[in-house]
């Protein structure tokens, strides 16, 4: 029997408008007008050996309704400290995707997972570090600190920079956009950011205005819902609020692939 432990670490569902303001409704709730609804789900990757995470949550820089406090009770939860977390890989560098990463509980800046190395895109930090400027005070102090203090490592295009774990840039939502992959013998897992975010994103071709590239979303969407099939993958949804694990286990030309959710 498996001893790896895949967790959605749940964090809540989000109102988020043009102002990318977080504001805290319920799973069922529909979002306010003009506003997309998005949950946050980090993943906790328990290996025996490491705690790795995919993706690290709002932390306490995104308004008013997050907190540091979820992603760590939520750790706790599952017997693991702030401490213990190995490798985080951050699909992007969006905020409400890196966040987590440091927090101001006490007051002042602190790095959340101390111990940890941050495996992030080198051109998508570069490139984040050029437009940093334009950011208001609290996100330029959270960069800068992030940049001064964490144990960053950067990846390549495709990069496999510890055991199981293999990151291949896809592109689309944002220009250095990532997929990261889990693979322990029958054990695989894939995590797509904001490319496959929602179980509503399969069996759907479509373009989101908000994309750097929203066609080579549409790509990178359908090839990877083929490869999630094809070789067994388990897809995990960081915005989706309820199911966030599923297998695709089947596949019709005209209704699209049968969702299998994965406890």
């Amino acid at each position: 029997m498996s001893n790896i432990k895949v967790t959605p670490l749940y964090e809540g569902t989000f109102s988020v408008g043009l102002d990318k303001n977080f504001k805290r409704i319920s799973r069922d709730d529909p979002p306010n007008k003009g506003a997309l609804k998005l949950a946050i789900n980090p993943f906790l990757i328990q290996d025996g050996e490491k705690n790795i995470l995919f993706d690290v949550g709002l932390g306490d820089l995104l308004g008013e309704n997050s907190s540091i406090d979820t992603i760590l009770e939520n750790l706790e939860s599952k017997g693991v400290e702030d401490f213990e977390i190995s490798d985080i890989f951050a699909s992007h560098l969006h905020f409400d995707h890196i966040g987590g990463l440091a927090n101001r509980k006490n007051g002042y800046w602190d790095l959340t997972f101390p111990d940890a190395k941050v495996w992030i895109s080198k051109n998508g930090w570069r490139k984040l570090r050029s437009i940093i400027e334009k950011e208001d005070d609290d996100v330029r102090d959270f960069f800068n600190f992030i940049d001064s203090h964490a144990d960053l490592n950067f990846l390549n295009d495709e990069e496999n920079q510890i055991d199981h774990v293999r990151t291949k840039r896809i592109g689309g939502h944002t220009e250095f956009h990532q997929v990261l992959f889990y693979e322990n013998g029958d054990d695989r897992y894939l995590m797509a950011g904001d490319i496959l975010g929602r179980r509503s994103a399969i069996n759907r071709s479509f373009e989101a205005k908000y994309d750097f590239d929203p066609k080579q979303s549409v790509k990178a969407r359908s090839e990877l819902q083929e490869l999630a099939y094809k070789e067994g993958y388990a897809i995990m949804t960081y915005h989706e609020p309820i199911n966030p694990i599923f297998k695709l286990t089947g596949f019709d030309k005209k209704k699209g692939y049968t969702i299998e959710n994965v406890s």
